[in-house]
């Protein structure tokens, strides 16, 4: 690995609080960073950008016909996003075609003002599941710079701290917690809000938190490369002095996805994922958290513990890019932090087993569930997740499509689910009816089955809090909803609301094999050239419960407190998060229900329970009533006769009058 030299001019110091618009050249000191790469394959943008520009006319042409077919034949929010944000972009695709017919492959654009229009398109929309995604070479790549820049406020002034260097960066004074003060010349919070119009945030804040986010990192299979091929810091040292830093955009691989959105599987057709996030995220494993990424690729073992954690210790997850465990100390007591960085696994079983276990092993006081920045993903499992928190059943989101000759076809295809993964029956009855009565959406039918979604049941029995963010969408959106929805826990917001992406979103690869069954020779969609592909919202989410009917897009999960980040909390490990989420969590009642369940050669049940913070035990056999105990904390027998053949027990625990617990267990 090389390093550019590092280059210091003599400079006058200057106070912090100094005024920005008075700021020359001479002032600063000059650092240039790192020629190496902190991800191995990473190449200079400059000699990457070689490599692109390969598309015929024809191929445009056909990627701007498709995206019309998509746009007007299967997108579920054209009409709430053209009233909402007065934009019309099935029109702009009809006048970039019109455009590309009077063009040859002589006279056509270059390639970046195609991808920059058909991008500029999708972006109209403000909706992050509508994406266009572009070809070889940008597909799987990202470019970044080697530290992470994270807003927080300090006082009462908001600031931009650099919070992670990555390996290969050298200059001496610019480290974990310099302040960033301008970005190429502008002001930090003017580059900020530039690159936040970049994207398609349903709000202010997840558009400002994207702005932040792609400041140092871009996914190119969302984004084209950034116009510059440096940049220049500006920055103000530990010590008060001001001074510069030039540093390249380099390009790498990224890191796989975890789950293949394109086959024609039940983890495809349940995707709810924010793409960018996904991305994102990734890319930030690679360059701060290799050894995760080791892991689950499955190149480096994991130690994994079955004993409790230790107070302020680590749980090692099997899932180290999926999930972080910990014990924190705050002021109002020692609590469990479980942090979930994507939904976006192709088992959602396996998910939920790993919560679970995770869950158990981390302190019982309460838990402070923590999803910021998780784009998303499997949309089973984040609402599967949900009933391990709370003994209430739980009813999952409906969802509905948008009544269109194209979606009618594909349901009608997979009315009687032939393929055995996808099954759309539910919605066909009305949406074959909306041709007679004109109803823009479908009735509204839940993605994930009631059953699956209740049948591991509660499994922590401690008050929960969960905290947010504007980076917080669509599969992460709808267990937010649920998760207030069904009164499980105060919600603590860093941001007033989630992203904001109520839907369920395909790809142009999984309609095409929808349509595909059985075989069409006339489907209309065709084979994308170079690794082309786009991304729809095909079913839009409502919210069940007091807000039933309600939908998550553009709206999101309001938060039922705020917490603004602080410098320590971007610095120290989120110390002052933390004591506002322990804040929520004190005082509320510790509840516990552990039950060993065992059956005798006469067929005579036997219940061993353990309960705290309990004044009645009801219990089910196989869905039946078979008794009711008053109880006290403490342990507990209860026999329960004539269980010959039961399949399954479940115990519930009430609070004068009110479930408050629940077990279920299999025997």
């Amino acid at each position: 690995m090389t390093l550019a030299t590092y280059v210091e001019m003599p400079t006058p110091r200057r106070a912090v609080d100094d005024r920005a618009d008075d700021l020359l050249p001479a002032d600063l000191t000059v650092a240039f960073g790192a020629e190496g790469a902190a991800v191995p394959g990473s190449v200079p943008l400059h000699d990457f950008m070689r490599t692109a520009g390969t598309l015929t006319h024809a191929e445009r042409l056909l990627i701007v016909g498709q995206a019309l077919l998509m746009l007007e034949g299967n997108y579920v929010h054209l009409p709430l996003k053209s009233a909402m944000h007065a934009v019309n972009p099935v029109q702009r695709l009809r006048l970039l075609r019109a455009r590309l017919l009077r063009q040859t492959d002589a006279t056509m654009d270059p390639e970046r003002s195609f991808h920059q229009e058909m991008s500029s398109v999708f972006h109209s929309v403000r909706d992050l599941h509508t994406n266009y995604l572009l070809p070889q070479p940008f597909a799987g790549m990202i470019a970044y710079l080697p530290f992470q820049v994270e807003r927080c406020v300090d006082g009462d002034r908001a600031t931009y701290i650099v919070t992670r260097l990555a390996q290969g960066l050298s200059a001496p004074t610019f480290g974990v917690g310099v302040e960033i003060t301008h970005w190429n010349g502008m002001p930090i919070e003017r580059a900020v809000a530039v690159n936040a119009d970049r994207f398609a945030g349903s709000n202010v804040a997840a558009r400002l938190a994207r702005g932040v986010d792609s400041l140092t990192v871009r996914a190119l299979r969302l984004h084209l490369p950034p116009d510059e091929e440096w940049v220049t810091v500006s920055y103000t040292d530990a010590d008060g002095v001001r001074r510069e830093l030039r540093e390249p955009w380099l390009v790498a691989p990224n890191a796989p996805a975890m789950a293949d959105a394109e086959v024609l599987t039940t983890a495809a057709a349940s995707q709810g994922l924010d793409l960018h996030a996904d991305e994102t995220s990734r890319a930030r494993a690679l360059l701060y958290a290799p050894r995760a990424v080791e892991q689950t690729l499955g190149n480096l073992a994991i130690e994994l513990s079955t004993e409790p954690v230790a107070a302020g210790g680590d749980v090692a997850s099997t899932m180290p890019l999926v999930f972080r465990a910990r014990s924190v100390q705050t002021a109002a007591g020692t609590f469990g932090h479980l942090r979930v960085f994507t939904f976006n696994v192709p088992d959602p079983a396996a998910f939920v087993a790993e919560f679970v276990r995770l869950a158990e092993l981390l302190p019982q006081e309460g838990l402070i569930l923590d999803v910021r920045g998780n784009g998303g993903g499997h949309i089973l499992a984040s609402e599967f997740t949900l009933q391990t928190l709370t003994p209430r059943r739980i009813t999952p989101e409906p969802v509905q499509f948008v009544c269109t000759p194209l979606n009618l076809e594909i349901c009608r295809r997979h009315k009687d689910d032939p393929t055995g993964r996808i099954d759309l029956g539910a919605w066909y009855p009305s949406m074959d009816q909306s041709v007679e009565t004109g109803s823009i959406y479908s009735s509204a039918f839940p993605i994930s089955p009631e059953d699956g979604a209740n049948s591991v049941g509660q499994r922590y029995f401690g008050p929960v809090v969960l905290i947010t963010d504007a980076r917080c969408y669509s599969a992460t959106d709808i267990f937010a909803a649920g998760f207030q929805d069904h009164a499980i826990g105060p919600v603590l917001g860093v941001d007033d609301t989630t992203g904001a992406g109520g839907a369920n979103v395909w790809t142009h690869g999984l309609l095409k094999a929808l349509r595909d069954v059985p075989a069409d020779p006339d489907s209309p969609y065709r084979p994308l050239p170079k690794q082309a592909d786009m991304r729809v919202s095909i079913r839009r989410t409502l919210r069940v419960g007091a807000l039933a009917g309600t939908p998550v897009e553009d709206l999101g999960v309001r938060a039922d407190a705020r917490h603004e980040m602080t410098r320590r909390d971007v610095l120290e490990g989120n110390v002052d998060l933390m004591e506002a989420a322990g804040a929520l969590l004190a005082g509320r009642p510790r509840r516990r229900l552990d039950l060993t369940a065992s059956v005798d050669a006469g067929g005579g049940l036997s219940l061993e329970l353990r309960t705290t913070g309990l004044d009645r035990l009801d219990v089910y056999v196989d869905g039946r009533p078979r008794s009711s105990s008053d109880v006290a904390d403490g342990t507990t027998t209860l026999p329960v006769p004539d269980a010959a053949g039961a399949t399954v027990v479940q115990v519930q625990g009430f609070v004068a009058g009110d479930l408050v617990a629940a077990r279920t267990e299999p025997l």
